[in-house]
Parts: C-alpha cells; structure tokens; sequence
C-alpha cells in the first residue's frame, strides 16, 4: 500500500513521498524503509528522528523534518490500530462445517459462518452469518451466537448462553458454568442449582482462560464493548456495563455491579454485591470489601480500596516510620 492511500483510508493529511511503498507496522526502534510506525508520547518523539521507518503516524502538532514522510492524525496510536488490520491481514477461515464437527438436532448455521474440525454443536443452537467457531469448541444446547464472532480454539458455551454481534471469545473461554452457589445444610454444603443465563453483549472480548459464570437465577450480562483480559473470573449474577475493561487475574464475587466506561486493573479482587459506578478506576492488586461502593470517577488503590490520595499519604506515612526506626535502631 502506498502511503497516500492509506492516508485517503485513514481521512488524515499526508507529508513527504505520497508514493512510498509501506508492507509492514513495525516498532520505532526497529522500523525499516518499507514499515509504518507511529508517535504517541515524549520517548517516541525522541525516537522519531532515529527511526527508518518509511512513514509515521504522527500527531497534528509534530514538527516534521522535511525529508520524513508522515501522515498527521489525531490519534497516531489509534490510527494504527486501524491501519494493521490492512498491513496485516487476519487470514479467513473458509466457510463451511467441518468433516468431523457434530451438529445436534436443530442447530441452524448462518450464511458463511466456519466451523472448525472437532466442533461439538449442541441441539437448537443458533450460530449467526459470518461467525467463526475454532476447532475443539464446544457450543451447548440452545446457545445463541451473534453474526461475525470470533470462538477460537477450545472455547465452551454451555446451555442456553447469547452472544451479541462481533464478540471475540479467546482460547479456553468457559462461558456460562455454573456459578459458585452453595447452602451449609446439617453440616454439609447443597448446591444451590444455578438455572439463570448469560448474555453478552455486541463487540465484547473476553481473554484466555477466563470464566464467565451463569446466574443462579436471573442473568449474569456482560454490556456492548467490554474488554476482558486473560484470565479474568466473572461470578454468578454480575452485571458488567458498556465499555468497562478488566485486566488480568481480576476476579469479581456474586452479584457486582460494574457501571459504564469502569477501569479495572489487574489481580483486584471484588467482594459480593459491591457496586462500582461508572468511570471509577481500581488500581492494580486493589481489594474491594464485600457490599463496598465505589463512586463515580473515584480512583482507588491498595486493599481495603481507598482513595488513591489516601493510599499514597498513608504510603508516605509507613515510609516515614520504617526511617526513624531504622535511625533509632
């Protein structure tokens, strides 16, 4: 592609060699004459000047040495995100049903959707146009999966679970097991039989290895546009909002509420019923007590999760401490 093309395809102003093949998006420091780079931030802009890359992805106040060939955007990071798909095709999976997959009575399999080898599809299950099912999954009875999804390899839908449109699940995904409900009864723990549901909605992408649990009654949902990391554990009846991203090895108890645009960083753990409300931000290894309400745009850090002002003054503080009991020491 040259780069005046992906200029027009980006809507952004082009400088330099319009006619410049570019083949690749490489990093700054590693760029060649055929990559396409970007700058986002100050270390970048230093780098910019070293780098060989035949363009960059610059931002619409950078000062361009005359001899560099840039495309300016608003959003060099974004911009690039939108560019790789083009520089770096995702090869298709040929449409069709596997040889070895099995289809259970009923199922109904959308116009160009792949199902890969060993595909175990339960009865009554509902696989939308364009939708990608990676080899070894499994998709139980009567789920219902929305139009150009992406399963990869070794994902499990149990019964009765809905995907919106364009959801992205990665490999060993378990989507609807029953949630973690138990009643001590004479001495010994019954299972709470878990009957509730699953529905995630459109563009959601959820890491490896992470677990999505059923409702016991009622649903546990997932909103439009959430991002999940790997290994990231959601229990029985949590209701996750639009646009929330969780990072890895977060795990979040029965029954919480993350509200719109919430950040949450790795390893945080999250008690029953808490509540986090929209654009609120957990730091990194954060612990929210159980019934804990999190206030809107409230940033909070350390365990119990506190205000991160708090936290760093109470940080200072021990600090402090360990000084003078080392000088009295």
């Amino acid at each position: 592609m040259r780069v005046k093309e992906l200029a027009t395809w980006l809507e952004a102003p082009w400088e330099g060699e319009g006619d410049r093949e570019i083949r690749r998006v490489a990093p700054l420091e590693d760029a060649g004459d055929e990559d396409l780079s970007f700058v986002s931030n100050g270390r970048s802009v230093k780098l910019a000047s070293l780098s060989r890359a035949a363009c960059l992805l610059v931002p619409d106040d950078f000062i361009n040495d005359p001899r560099r060939t840039v495309i300016r955007t608003h959003d060099p990071r974004a911009a690039v995100a939108r560019a790789i798909p083009i520089l770096h095709p995702h090869p298709e999976p040929a449409p069709g049903v596997h040889p070895t997959a099995v289809l259970g009575p009923g199922a109904v399999i959308g116009k160009g959707a792949s199902i890969g080898p060993l595909v175990s599809v339960g009865a009554g299950v509902h696989i939308g146009e364009g939708t990608s099912i990676g080899a070894g999954s499994v998709i139980g009875d009567y789920a219902r999966i929305g139009a150009h999804c992406v399963l990869h390899p070794r994902v499990t839908l149990y019964h009765e679970v809905t995907l919106g449109n364009h959801v992205i699940l990665h490999s060993g995904c378990v989507i609807g097991a029953d949630g973690f409900g138990f009643v001590l009864t004479n001495g010994a723990y019954e299972k709470f039989p878990q009957v509730g549901h699953v529905m995630i909605g459109d563009d959601v992408e959820i890491g490896a290895n992470s677990c999505v649990d059923r409702a016991a009654l009622g649903v546990t949902s997932i909103g439009e546009g959430a991002k999940l990391d790997n290994l990231v554990h959601i229990a029985h009846n949590c209701r996750i909002g639009r646009h929330v991203v969780i990072a890895a090895q977060t795990g979040l108890s029965g029954g919480v509420v993350v509200e719109d645009y919430a950040v949450i960083g790795g390893q945080v753990g999250i008690g029953d019923k808490a509540r986090i409300e929209s654009h609120a931000v957990l730091g990194s290894g954060s612990g929210v007590l159980t019934s804990k309400i999190v206030r809107a745009g409230q940033v909070m850090w350390g365990t119990p999760a506190r205000p991160l002002k708090q936290y760093l003054e109470q940080l200072a503080v021990l600090s402090r401490l360990a000084k003078k009991r080392r000088r009295e020491n």
